[in-house]
């Protein structure tokens, strides 16, 4: 639980550039990946890259670093699991106050 705790104060960034240049950190797992679809775990949830001629130039699970080139065509955040604390953001001050 240590490591996992340790790798949350790092984050997760993405950076795009030219739409062929892509770099990641707050890399957990790599589940998937071929020319044209890349699927992955961050520290804030699955992440699908889309695109042609995707190539994984660089990868170190330990820094939660990836680097990809090729043509992006779309970048996807599965939606994350709801939990106590987001679904109490849209109730009112006084609904959450007196539950």
């Amino acid at each position: 639980m240590a490591e996992r705790e340790d790798a949350v104060q790092y984050g997760h960034t993405l950076h795009l550039a030219n739409r062929e240049a892509l770099s990641l950190t707050g890399v957990v797992h790599v589940d998937t990946f071929d020319d044209q679809e890349i699927v992955l775990d961050t520290e804030l949830g699955s992440l699908t890259v889309r695109g042609e001629s995707l190539h994984i130039k660089r990868l170190n699970l330990e820094d939660g670093k990836l680097e990809v080139a090729g043509t992006v065509d779309g970048i996807s955040y599965a939606p994350r699991p709801r939990t106590r604390s987001t679904s109490s953001r849209g109730k009112g001050w006084l609904e959450r106050l007196l539950r």
